[in-house]
């Protein structure tokens, strides 16, 4: 409560001083006691207080009163520390001449025979400091003596007694509002009011008594002992002086806050309970805000948890104040919440409001005072006395709503009145910033003036005619259009000139006028010196009134003060709006208070009696007893029978109905809807993750574990773990197995009760042990109880306060790193404010169902709060949402007869009576027919006929919402005693829906339940209402809020007549109705009129009843097995059960049911979802697994089954008789009180439906009055934003604490909390359990990888090596190996569309084997899914404790910390030096040599050959990467098992940044710039040239040292960013067994592989090494021969001293590796692959040898036809378009598709392959390359006896001669391609190679790729040999 102390406070000692001091308060009317916050914790030396101290002038208060306020009352203390005084201008002397004249003052007259004289008190002593100097003053403790000053002895100082608390300390700061003095002239004490103090000092003063003014001086006593004057009482220091202007609103407000709520009335400063002051309304604002800013936080007191939205506070928050504080003025604006014991009684009363916030002050934040509460004095100003018995005689309770100006101070029969601030924030315009004021269309200069405020709320009351009440959010909608109007108008008229306002003489008139046309609703009265007068006059009218004269609805009293300015309040005094008003200002557990404490203290015994009698006039029990001896022990039949055939009890509990035909079993499906919302979810969470706030980090964690956190209710706990249980995750995650899960669920499931804390505590202690298992926290339907534990701990009988908070919000859930919150919300509203703690990024909402268009395959449509307020305008007479006006006129003539009565009870009364009667109407007594509403008859009707019609017995459901459990429970017992009487208790049940209870249902019914559901165990009890599918029965559901319990798809009914205008929140008013939202039959949208037409045709009933009006009936689509046409007649909108024509006779009729015979056990997913569609008579099993891909394609090929939807009303799955006719499933029918009706219905105009614009929830308030509308078309999205701008938490709202920071402004919220929000009943649940299961599918993902699994190609034609290898060899044998021949055939499948290289085998092979063999391009590599192991390589998205040193740098200074390094170095090949840059971190500086003095780098470190060193792997690792600075497998610290190794990334200039940023402590290679697109042959080809020019320097550097040269270490390794595992293969040994041996292998590090072959003996002998590529079809035949001779690729260890000369070449873009290869073995050197290790390639999507995107190099047109392959080359200088792409790629490109055109010969002609001189190039699969060197001494393939049918020649060099060619021989017509860099070399070549002697060529045949000339395009001619 703001005060420091709280917390300690001893609840006996609270309440015994609360007591004390209410019973003061009562016995006193002028004088307050003192408060109980002083008495509790102001002063630690206590004086003891007693009644003697207060002066006594006792009131006759009535008895009723007294004794409630003794029992149940409750205080109220203003936490506003500076609430405005309106009455004076600025206290300051000197200013007051230069204004206006002072407000005269009329002063009580003296009382009879007192002294007047000035400087001396009302008892004739004397006061002035001249004749008391030098006497002996006695003062009590805690008092000083001061000196006041009299306007009327200047001369004279008077002395007085104060309590020093309510003086100010130096700094003019801290002085308790109010005053509390004593006369030391006679000794009287206890002046509790300056002004009474002032009157007996006898200041005689004009204008109002203030201490400020008039007490100046302290006094002190000097040395000699003599008293005299001494400092000024500094008042003024802290106050901003601002001008006072002339006219009255222009007076510097010093409110407290404009925001602060006036609560409501109070008398003498203690407010009953009836008007809540609270915390709740706006401690956010309140102007000090004390407690928030004291030391210790807020505790609003224990009632006023939940404010209404009609407070006034709404929009505070904000906390304006402009001025200083000053004294209290018992004003507008109570402050904080009171406490109160136990039960609190409301009872209105009232309290003066003073006038405050001038309308043009400029607020100013203003630092609070200490968190004391101060007192409220109360001053003298006008008063009104209410008349005695107000309320008893004229049957109204007035509402004063404040207006604008000073509100009265009344006295008297103060609980008759009640004052509301429901309007009075929309007359105080706060200060918006410009742009927002923009955002409304207003400019800052034009507000409006007081006299148009009159005149639009004068017009707003008369345009709500006599039903409507007035609503706060509509007034502030007129008043900011107005304000628009204002604006335009003012533009219009330009600058300058202004618009003539309203004068004041004007208004009277202007007033009456508006009002004139109201029909004498509204009245208008104006007084010329205060408000006290016209409201007197009011209420003096209004208690003369005699019962039958017309009373308008609203007096509008208007002040017209010279003095004052206008100043105005209306008094309502209509019957239906001052009750409306009253009530709305409760919140909802207020008023639930009230309702039982008027029935715990009997008040409704009147109202009890009037209702025990029949409306005929009969006494009602005694006829139910006659009607139940009539009947005997019989009773009504249970069902297929009619209500008027009886049987003996024994027989109606043993009947059996049959068996439901289509059970289905109980599977749980997600619905596509669900899929996306769950992938929502998970892809918000991915965000998170990759949000780069290091707040979630995916990659830790491997399994997923969950708590969903429930309401308080039983029923929704047992759903929770319904859905849990079918859904089977729990087995799916992995946390339980199969066999405990369903009994294991329940510690899945917590429920928000006292026992939470230690099932809380252990669920965090897993949080706490589990650091790789991430947790989600559901919080579900979090909206409820969202108070904070602060105010929680204050309130005495609300148990569920603040728990939510104390578990969501506590410091373990927010700091652990591996727990995820999700809240799940249908209402999220109140989760969307300013100081919301989700971050509006984290809101994941359900998907738009509005979009017909996208749910054409599903077959059910949800059918929520939107369609029901559309569903109005179908024009159907049976709407779904109605109003029942009858029961509102009973209602309203009740209300009038019991005005003290809380109209909920009055409506229950009322309620219970009509269904009694309508149930002894339809049975017995048909008399009584008229007297229930048709509305109540027809659904009594349909609830007991329908089990009637058919043998299964099935029925429908109706709920009556009842929120007070005490109503609640005596509806049931009456219901259930007239339903016994009258014989029908096997008919339908009677259900009390209590959620702090399970469950009851008669046996009997239990019985009915467990035959339709047919394999049920024996002990099985319904435990949720899904479970009470198809039973007839009335719930009857209690409790404050619904809770989001599932209803079955029999409910048909939704009575909500009791949810009456205290329900004026958009929560409370939506969470009804949303009951009834579920899924319905896409017809009944589509098309509402056909679908829910209405007939009067009854073919099945004989009786005709008032409900025909109220039957519908639907077409049906022809069934598909009969051709004729069928009518569906069904009784009423959800007809149950199958029409009895249709089974026996089989005949066309098919009533229209909603599918009851689909089954009653299947528990839709969550919240009735059955979003899919569910195909008549196909039922289609969905693995919960199924994660989309199939759904989607599912739901239109064929439809997925019957939900098993809750109320997800599906579809039958088969008609009886096989006939296949469709059951709609529709919308329950919701009957509504006309409040809510009004609200709730669509208005005309496309604008959504009122509810949304009010006041979201009662736990927040408004920002400010001035707000643009919610309009109909913003999402969920945008509602969301527009809350988070306009709402904030109220002060009880466990939000509250989240304040933005006031540095920075900064909202703080939590990284790892999510908001999963969608309308009610939509299927929520279902979709959270879908996301934790694929959130453990991703989780495991990402412990998984994708690597290619394919096996080797051309095995069969490939050499075998005959050599014997013994197998076991863990290296291979020089001598040996060397025999073995080279096997050219390339077996990575990876070349699989490349062209086959030739040998002699494969001449012999048929070339179709291998064409059929060959996929058409694009394919798909075959990929397997592989957990990765501890040593596998990484990309950026890992991070572990172990390797985040070797990834990361610690701080961004460290960026620098690497340094770039030229380097330099000449090559043959290029034929000019080549610059390289080296980017080496300090941390790896080790591995090079630098110069001497200017750190110029030399060389790069080698080991020796020689080097043993177990920790460490000899040679360097180069990577070139490109495009996967992020994706690229970089990171090979566990491949390495962490020990130091050198590796390189080799990547392209441009790409530099990129790799740098990801990769900081990694060396980069970088390629000059010209190699910037190049392809991975350039960059191979410098790891080589650069290795080999450092192994010289290397070698130079050592032999100094004395080292032989061929003695360092001449390895490299050159690895492909992608390798990820490595595996080690062995053959098991099953020579037993006939079978294959088996292959057993190991994954093992990178190093291990690495150490291995360098440990191969003779090493340097080979040239290249390698491993073979995994697959999953390894078999020990592969691995016959532990090492073979062949090609290798992507992993290499590579000799750069033995392949000095043999280079790779730079152009290449593809198979640079085949091309190296191949030139290697023709130079004789060995290339060694180890068959027993195998390499895994990750398949990574992005980057690596990517084809350029080839377009043109002049963009034409945007949209180009795809250029193809053959259009990459064209005929020199032609008009070709021009391609922007290297030449030698448009070449390799081209190649790889014209072996058609450039080798005809060639096609599948492998006897003839082409032959190609020193290259390989792919020139198609079509086609055989016979590679051969033209180089002196290279081993070849032997050509004898071929005859080639092509020659292919690329850039050849001086080897190639013309007499090598002629060695050759070629087929008649074979072709020839030769290639050269330009147009003059291919000119010498055809020279030099003496072609044109046997080629043939023509001019045409000369081409060129198509380059414009300065991208050097290549140049080839093709010719035929002759």
């Amino acid at each position: 409560m703001g005060n420091s102390y709280a917390g300690q406070l001893k609840s006996a000692q609270f309440e015994e001083a609360l007591h004390n001091s209410i019973e003061a308060s009562l016995r006193c009317s002028s004088v307050v006691p003192r408060p109980i916050f002083s008495q509790l914790y102001l002063d630690p030396d206590q004086h003891p207080f007693s009644s003697a101290d207060v002066k006594p002038k006792v009131e006759d208060l009535d008895k009723d009163l007294v004794h409630r306020y003794t029992q149940n009352g409750s205080l109220d203390f203003s936490n506003n520390l500076t609430v405005n005084e309106m009455e004076d201008d600025e206290d300051d002397e000197e200013m007051s001449d230069s204004n206006s004249p002072p407000i005269p003052y009329s002063q009580k007259p003296a009382p009879e025979g007192s002294c007047t004289t000035d400087g001396f008190c009302q008892a004739g002593k004397d006061l002035r400091l001249v004749s008391l100097c030098m006497e002996q003053i006695d003062i009590p403790a805690g008092f000083l003596l001061v000196g006041a000053k009299s306007p009327n002895l200047p001369e004279h100082i008077l002395v007085c007694a104060v309590d020093k608390r309510f003086l100010p300390d130096d700094h003019g700061k801290n002085a308790l509002l109010g005053f509390s003095g004593n006369c030391i002239g006679c000794g009287e004490r206890g002046f509790r009011y300056f002004t009474e103090f002032s009157n007996h000092i006898n200041l005689k003063l004009t204008t109002q008594p203030k201490k400020q003014k008039h007490l100046k001086y302290y006094l002190v006593r000097s040395s000699q002992g003599v008293l005299s004057k001494g400092p000024l009482i500094c008042w003024k220091e802290c106050r901003s002086r601002q001008s006072s202007a002339t006219c009255h609103s222009m007076k510097p407000n010093s409110s407290g806050s404009s925001t602060v709520t006036p609560e409501n009335g109070t008398t003498n400063g203690y407010k009953s309970g009836f008007i809540q002051t609270d915390a709740a309304n706006g401690n956010s604002s309140h102007g000090g805000k004390s407690s928030a800013s004291s030391s210790t936080p807020a505790r609003p007191g224990n009632y006023s948890l939940s404010p209404r939205p009609s407070y006034a506070s709404g929009d505070q928050a904000t906390m304006f104040i402009s001025g200083p504080p000053k004294k209290r003025h018992r004003g507008w604006y109570p402050g904080s919440p009171v406490p109160q014991p136990g039960l609190v009684v409301p009872v209105p009363t009232v309290r003066p409001l003073s006038r405050t916030e001038s309308l043009l002050s400029a607020p100013v934040p203003q630092t609070p005072l200490t968190g004391i509460l101060q007192p409220r004095p109360i001053p003298a100003g006008e008063t009104v006395i209410v008349p005695e018995n107000l309320l008893s005689n004229s049957g109204v309770r007035p509402v004063i709503l404040i207006g604008y100006g000073t509100l009265p101070y009344f006295y008297g029969n103060v609980g008759d009145i009640v004052v509301s601030p429901l309007l009075v924030n929309c007359y105080k315009i706060p200060q918006l910033e410009n742009k927002d004021l923009e955002h409304l269309g207003l400019t800052g200069s034009q507000l409006l003036s007081v006299e148009n405020m009159i005149l639009l709320t004068i017009q707003y009351l008369v345009r709500l005619g006599p039903d409507q009440i007035p609503l706060r959010e509509e007034f502030e909608q007129i008043m900011l259009k107005a304000m628009q109007e204002f604006t335009l108008r003012e533009r219009a008229l330009q600058m300058g000139a202004q618009c003539t306002p309203v004068s004041p003489g004007q208004l009277p008139w202007l007033a009456r006028l508006v009002a004139s046309v109201s029909q004498d609703l509204v009245h208008v009265i104006v007084t010329q010196n205060s408000l006290a007068e016209g409201i007197s006059e009011t209420l003096r009218t209004l208690s003369e009134m005699r019962h039958y004269q017309r009373l308008p609805d609203y007096v509008v009293a208007i002040c017209a003060s010279k003095i004052r300015g206008n100043e105005f309040c209306v008094v309502v005094l209509g019957q239906h709006q001052s009750r409306a008003l009253a009530e709305s200002m409760l919140t909802t557990s207020e008023f639930l208070k009230e309702i039982s404490y008027e029935l715990i203290t009997g008040k409704v015994s009147f109202l009890a009696s009037h209702f025990k009698t029949t409306s005929l006039g009969d006494d009602l029990d005694k006829l139910l007893d006659k009607m139940q001896q009539r009947r005997g022990e019989s009773v009504v039949t249970p069902f297929n029978g009619d209500l008027n055939e009886c049987v003996s009890a024994q027989e109606a509990a043993a009947m059996i109905p049959t068996q439901n035909l289509d059970l289905d079993n109980e599977t749980f499906q997600i619905y596509q809807p669900q899929l996306t919302v769950a992938r929502k979810l998970l892809s918000q969470v991915c965000a998170i993750a990759d949000s780069g706030s290091q707040s979630l980090d995916l990659g830790h964690f491997s399994k997923v574990d969950f708590i969903i956190i429930v309401p308080r209710s039983e029923v929704l706990v047992q759903q929770t773990l319904q859905r849990i249980r079918q859904s089977g995750v729990l087995v799916d995650l992995g946390l339980e197995e199969n066999g405990t899960a369903y009994q294991r669920a329940e510690k899945y499931v917590v429920r928000l009760d006292n026992e939470i804390q230690t099932k809380f505590e252990v669920f965090m202690r897993r949080v706490k042990q589990n650091p790789y298992t991430l947790f989600v926290l559901v919080h579900d339907n979090s909206h409820v109880e969202l108070t904070s534990v602060i105010s929680g701990s204050l309130s005495h009988g609300e148990p569920s306060h603040g728990l939510a908070d104390r578990v969501i919000n506590c410091r373990e859930v927010l700091e652990a790193f591996n727990l995820l919150v999700l809240q799940v919300s249908s209402f999220p509203y109140t989760l969307q404010t300013q100081q919301s703690r989700i971050s509006s990024s984290n809101e994941v909402h359900w998907i738009q169902l509005d979009s017909m268009e996208d749910m054409s395959c599903q077959e059910k449509l949800y059918f929520g709060l939107n369609e029901y307020s559309k569903s109005l305008q179908w024009g159907i007479t049976s709407p779904l949402l109605r109003c029942d006006e009858t029961f509102e006129k009973m209602v309203n003539t009740l209300l009038e007869r019991y005005p003290r009565l809380h109209s909920m009870v009055v409506r229950c009364y009322l309620l219970i009576q009509q269904y009694s009667e309508a149930l002894m109407a339809l049975t017995t007594m048909a008399s009584l027919r008229d007297h229930s509403t048709p509305e109540t008859l027809s659904i009594m009707d349909d609830l007991i006929s329908s089990p009637g019609k058919t043998r299964s017995g099935r029925g429908h459901m109706l709920i009556i919402r009842v929120p007070s459990v005490q109503l609640a429970m005596l509806a049931k017992e009456r219901l259930q005693e007239v339903r016994d009487k009258l014989g029908l208790q096997y008919r339908f049940e009677i259900i009390l829906g209590n959620p702090a209870s399970e469950l009851s249902v008669a046996t009997h019914f239990v019985a009915r339940l467990k035959t339709w559901r047919g394999n049920e165990p024996e002990e099985w009890t319904p435990r949720t209402y899904q479970d009470l599918e198809g039973l007839p029965c009335i719930v009857i559901l209690t409790g404050k809020d619904p809770l989001g319990e599932t209803f079955p798809r029999s409910l048909k009914y939704c009575d909500l007549r009791l949810i009456d205008s205290s329900y004026l929140t958009r929560t409370a008013l939506e969470q009804e109705v949303g009951l009834a939202c579920c899924y319905v039959s896409k017809e009944v949208i589509r098309g509402p009129a056909v679908a829910l037409d209405l007939s009067g045709k009854e073919q099945e009933r004989a009786t005709t009843s008032e409900n025909d009006a109220d039957e519908l009936l639907i077409d049906l689509e022809r069934p598909q097995s009969n051709s004729s046409a069928v009518t569906g007649t069904s009784g009423s909108i959800m007809e149950n059960g199958v029409s009895s024509s249709s089974t026996a006779d089989k005949s066309q009729k098919l009533s229209l049911t909603p599918g009851f015979q689909s089954p009653a056990n299947s528990v839709g997913l969550d919240e009735g979802v059955s979003a899919g569609s569910a195909g008549a008579g196909e039922t289609l099993k969905q693995e919960c697994d199924s994660l989309g891909p199939q759904l989607a394609s599912s739901s239109t090929s064929k439809p997925p089954p019957p939900s098993s939807g809750a109320r997800a009303l599906p579809w039958p799955g088969q008609a009886p008789r096989g006939c296949r006719g469709l059951h709609a499933a529709l919308p329950p029918v919701v009957i509504l009180s006309k409040a809510a009706y009004s609200l709730l219905g669509a208005p005309r105009g496309g604008k959504p439906p009122a509810s949304s614009s009010l006041l979201p929830h009662a736990d927040v308030a408004w920002v400010s009055a001035l707000r643009p509308l919610l309009h109909k078309d913003m999402s969920s999205e945008e509602q969301s934003l527009y809350y988070r701008q306009w709402t904030s938490a109220r002060q009880h709202h466990a939000d509250f604490s989240n304040q933005p920071d006031p540095a920075s402004g900064a909202r703080t919220c939590h990284p790892r909390r999510l908001l999963l929000t969608g309308p009610p009943q939509v299927g929520k649940t279902g979709s959270y359990l879908q996301f934790l299961r694929i959130l453990f599918r991703m989780l495991i993902r990402l412990l998984e990888v994708d690597v290619y699994d394919e096996g080797e190609i051309n095995t069969d034609h490939s050499e075998s090596s005959e050599v014997s290898q013994s197998e076991g060899e863990p290296w291979p044998d020089i001598e040996s190996f060397s025999k073995m021949p080279f096997d050219v055939s390339v077996h990575d499948p990876k070349y699989s569309l490349m062209s086959l290289v030739y040998t002699e085998k494969l001449a012999g092979v048929k070339q179709e084997a291998i064409k059929d063999s060959k996929a058409e391009e694009p394919r798909k590599r075959g990929t397997m899914s592989m957990m990765l192991t501890k040593y596998a390589a990484y990309n950026t998205f890992h991070h572990c404790e172990q390797c985040h040193q070797y990834m990361d740098f610690t701080s961004a200074a460290q960026m620098s910390d690497s340094t770039l390094h030229a380097f330099t170095f000449s090559s043959s090949m290029l034929g000019e030096e080549v610059q390289l840059y080296f980017i080496i971190p300090k941390s790896k500086e080790s591995h090079f040599v630098f110069s001497k003095q200017g750190k110029h780098l030399e060389s790069m470190r080698l080991p020796l050959v020689s080097d043993k060193n177990l920790n460490a792997v000899k040679s360097p690792i180069f990577t070139p990467s490109s495009g996967r600075h992020e994706h690229g497998l970089l990171n090979l610290f566990h491949a390495m098992e962490g020990i130091s190794h050198l590796h390189l990334l080799v990547v392209k200039e441009y790409e530099m940044p990129l790799y740098r940023k990801y990769w900081p402590n990694h060396i980069m290679l970088v390629l000059p710039g010209m190699f910037n697109n190049a392809g991975v042959g350039a960059a191979r080809f410098l790891i080589k040239e650069l290795s080999y020019h450092n192994l010289e320097l290397e070698r130079n550097r050592l032999e100094e040292l004395g080292v032989k040269r061929q003695c360092v270490w001449p390895f490299i390794v050159v690895m492909d960013d992608s390798c990820v595992l490595w595996n080690i293969h062995s053959v098991q040994d099953q020579s037993s067994q006939p079978m294959e041996a088996g292959v057993s292998s190991k994954n093992v590090s990178l190093k291990s592989v690495l150490q291995h072959i360098e440990a191969t003996p003779k090493i340097i002998h080979y040239a290249i090494l390698g491993i073979q590529k995994w697959s999953s079809k390894l078999t020990s035949q592969s691995l016959k021969a532990p090492f073979s001779r062949c090609h290798v690729h992507d992993f290499i260890l590579l000799n750069i001293d033995l392949t000095q000369n043999v280079q790779y070449d730079f152009n290449r873009y593809f198979c640079e590796d085949v091309d190296f290869n191949l030139r290697t073995n023709s130079s004789g050197l060995l290339i060694c692959r180890f068959n027993n290790f195998s390499l895994m390639k990750k398949h990574v999507q992005v980057g690596g040898q990517r084809d350029f995107i080839i377009k043109p190099k002049i963009m034409v047109s945007e949209s180009l036809a795809p250029i193809l392959p053959l259009q990459y080359v064209c005929a020199p200088d032609s008009e070709h378009t021009l391609l922007a792409a290297p030449a030698q790629f448009l070449l390799e490109k081209f190649l790889q598709h014209a072996s058609y055109k450039l080798f005809p010969k060639a096609i599948h002609n492998f006897k003839s392959p082409v032959l190609a001189i020193d290259c390989y190039l792919n020139i198609g699969p079509e086609v055989a390359i016979c590679y051969v060197s033209s180089r002196p001494h290279s081993s070849n393939v032997s050509c004898e006896g071929v005859f080639f049918s092509g020659l292919l020649l690329y850039l050849c060099d001086s080897f190639v001669g013309a007499d090598l060619l002629k060695k050759f021989n070629f087929l008649k017509g074979a072709t020839l391609c030769v290639i050269c860099q330009d147009r003059s070399s291919l000119r010498q070549t055809i020279v030099r190679l003496e072609l044109e002697d046997e080629w043939q060529f023509r001019l045409r045949d000369e081409f060129q790729t198509a380059n414009s000339s300065d991208d050097k395009p290549l140049y080839f001619l093709t010719g035929r040999h002759v």
